[in-house]
């Protein structure tokens, strides 16, 4: 699967802690917003259902 970007605005202060927190898990920022992304993803299909079909 190829790889999307997409741009976010965001505030500087939490743009700061997102760096804390993603070199205490030893991750890159980008690798944190993946990462927290992905357990959104989780946590909607279990309160909803597997998404199935993608656009």
């Amino acid at each position: 699967m190829a790889n999307k970007y997409i741009s976010i605005r965001i505030d500087e202060f939490l743009l700061n802690k997102l760096h804390i927190v993603a070199q205490h898990e030893l991750r890159s920022a980008n690798s944190e917003i993946i990462f927290l992304i992905r357990e959104a993803v989780e946590k909607f299909e279990e309160k909803h259902g597997k998404i199935d079909s993608l656009k």
